[in-house]
């Protein structure tokens, strides 16, 4: 169930929402005036979660590459690199 307190909970208790983010890697909901207005959470649990969405865009980057031909096989990729690195041992 989702953590809930106002914004006077915010300005007055600060130190304890900081701490429960910290606690539980789970972002603390904000209402100003009964109605949702932040979601606030640790440095920690936000670059996770961007570092997801990252992760879900190289991975659709990826599956778009393969629906439109434009990939190859992992064996053919490395041969390609073992040849560069070759070439570039004999300069």
């Amino acid at each position: 169930m989702p953590t809930i307190r106002s914004s006077a909970a915010l300005r007055n208790g600060y130190n304890d929402i900081s701490t429960f983010c910290h606690t539980y890697d789970e972002p603390v909901f904000i209402t100003k005036n009964g109605k949702g207005d932040l979601a606030v959470l640790s440095i920690e649990s936000y670059e996770k979660l961007v570092g997801k969405f990252e992760l879900y865009d190289l991975i659709k980057e990826g599956l778009d590459d393969v629906k439109n031909g434009d990939s190859r096989l992992f064996s053919e990729m490395i041969a390609d690199v073992k040849k560069k690195r070759k070439r570039r041992k004999m300069t």
